[in-house]
């Protein structure tokens, strides 16, 4: 006995005729004589009376049919699920992002991911945002969780999940420059900057310090936003950065932010070549990334 015997059975209990099911099996009259004449000897029962017009079932032939009707559909639910599964997208996509980004934006954009596309693995690999372009354009990731550009490169695309402000930021524990930036007006040529090493928020800091006429006393420029935190954290300077960035971090208990209302946030988003947006499993995870910022 095998499935095909049971669906011809099946069929030809609802037409009760040898030729029409013989055309919708996509097999001959005499075939399909021959699959029931086998299946009947493998049961070891008869189950039509035959004439030249029609067919009837027998009483086996009704007692079997509730039981062909099962396992024929529990079959075709079996088939349906693995051709699904077959369609469904699978592969790996290698992903680049900050440490910070890692925990702030890429659990939720993944989980949602992960939803819909399971079969889909991820290479994660974390550094200087800052870098985030150069890695994309040299190939070494699929995607990218990277600052929005003021420029952006013709080769690559963007699409933004998020607003991120940056702050300034100055140690929470008195020490040699807290009289400095208690003063209304604080004489910032003397007070020690970290600044980032690149990138839009090195950007967005060079634009605020220009605005206000601040040239300022660099004590470090730093590669990862993260190093910035700790080291103003310490007592080595004040220092602009992700407020994203300063609320993950473990030591923005011992930082306080300075008032300013005027730098510029950027916008974070996922990136890519624009040649890759012909891959189906960058292009899926463009789509979500579209939602992200919708409902952000």
């Amino acid at each position: 006995m095998n499935i095909r015997s049971l669906q011809y059975f099946v069929h030809l209990c609802e037409s009760k005729n040898f030729a029409k099911t013989a055309k919708v099996m996509h097999l001959s009259p005499s075939t399909l004589s021959r699959q029931i004449q086998k299946l009947e000897a493998d049961l070891d029962q008869t189950l039509f009376v035959r004439d030249n017009r029609s067919v009837e079932l027998t009483p086996a032939g009704k007692a079997l049919l509730p039981s062909a009707i099962t396992i024929v559909g529990e079959w075709q639910l079996v088939q349906s699920q693995h051709k699904k599964n077959q369609q469904k997208l699978s592969g790996e996509i290698r992903l680049f992002c900050s440490v910070t980004a890692s925990y702030s934006h890429l659990p939720e954009l993944l989980s949602t991911f992960r939803l819909e596309h399971p079969l889909i693995e991820f290479k994660i690999s974390t550094g200087d945002p800052a870098q985030a372009i150069d890695i994309i354009q040299q190939d070494k990731a699929d995607i990218a969780i990277s600052a929005i550009p003021d420029q952006v490169p013709s080769r690559l695309a963007f699409e933004a999940i998020s607003d991120i402000p940056l702050s300034l930021i100055a140690p929470s524990v008195p020490w040699i420059h807290s009289e400095t930036l208690d003063a209304v007006e604080p004489n910032w040529s003397v007070v020690p900057f970290i600044l980032p090493e690149s990138g839009s928020a090195r950007d967005r800091a060079n634009t605020w310090l220009k605005e206000h006429k601040i040239k300022p006393n660099i004590y470090a420029q730093v590669s990862g936003h993260e190093a910035i935190v700790s080291m103003v954290a310490l007592g080595c300077g004040v220092g602009i950065a992700p407020d994203v960035v300063i609320n993950n971090s473990p030591v923005k208990d011992k930082i306080l932010r300075v008032k300013t209302s005027d730098i510029e946030p950027f916008k974070l988003g996922v990136c890519c070549k624009r040649s890759q947006l012909e891959n189906p499993l960058v292009q899926a995870l463009w789509k979500v990334a579209e939602k992200s910022y919708i409902f952000n």
